[in-house]
């Protein structure tokens, strides 16, 4: 895709997006991965002039238990906007679902960073780069309609992000960081819909632990050169750790966890 073609296709996304209108995906072989992120990056600085700040990345298909269901068999990434990201206590918190054409639900973890993380940190180093972390809910949407992707189009157009409402957060320094490594590998997130329960997640599940999900979310931002390096104060999101479930108006979403000291959370959809 020419420099022309890429500006056009981040032009076509933004009014997507502000028209809460869909949009074909791209033709086979049309939109390469590196031409999305290029993309991606264009839209990031268009949102800057609209006022929109970075203040993290997502991480999507870091659950290997769903690559299949989406025809998407690697990671990718995108970034968080402080017109996206919401704190929110453990009470029911309201969102509305208006902005979204396809909204899904995906319960994830969060980890926020106190000082720049390096390219090839061992398990501890990268604790030790860490401030806090979260369980959140990440609220993801396509403009494509039947979310019908190839792996590119997701990147281009927001990563699949539309918002993500964080739970209260835990110090990383307050840890004994033996046991929460384990911890991040082995618990549990049960997610339920009007109260019943309808996907069941492990740690496990997103690369065999958050943190994983995290280092390889570095290599690869690293290696972009469009993209600057994670650094500190910024918030990175891992990942579901259920499959990804649609959501609509009237309906109340929470999710218990277990093995690791985290809030439960509940949002209702208006």
């Amino acid at each position: 895709m020419t420099p022309t073609g890429e500006e056009q296709r981040a032009r076509h996304i933004m009014g997507a997006r502000r028209d809460r209108r869909q949009i074909a995906r791209s033709a086979p072989d049309e939109l390469s991965l590196k031409a999305a992120y290029r993309i991606s990056s264009r839209i990031r600085d268009m949102r800057a002039l609209e006022g929109e700040r970075v203040i993290g990345r997502k991480i999507g298909f870091t659950n290997r238990t769903i690559w299949d269901e989406y025809d998407v068999h690697a990671p990718i990434w995108g970034y968080m906007y402080d017109t996206t990201f919401r704190d929110v206590s453990s009470a029911e918190v309201q969102l509305s679902l208006a902005p979204f054409c396809e909204p899904r639900i995906e319960p994830e973890i969060a980890f926020g960073f106190s000082r720049a993380p390096h390219v090839g940190d061992s398990d501890e180093e990268l604790l030790g780069s860490l401030a806090w972390y979260a369980h959140g809910f990440e609220i993801v949407d396509s403009l494509y309609r039947d979310w019908k992707f190839k792996a590119a189009d997701t990147v281009a157009a927001f990563g699949l992000h539309g918002a993500y409402l964080c739970g209260p957060r835990r110090q990383v320094p307050d840890e004994d960081p033996a046991i929460l490594l384990q911890a991040l590998q082995n618990f549990r997130i049960d997610l339920a819909r009007d109260g019943e329960t309808i996907g069941v997640g492990h740690g496990a599940n997103v690369l065999g632990s958050p943190l994983s999900a995290l280092r390889h979310a570095l290599e690869v931002i690293a290696n972009d050169p469009d993209a600057e390096p994670v650094s500190d104060g910024e918030v990175v999101t891992t990942g579901t750790v259920t499959r990804a479930f649609p959501v609509k108006p009237g309906e109340t979403w929470s999710t218990t966890v277990t093995g690791l000291p985290l809030d439960n959370l509940r949002v209702a959809f208006v």
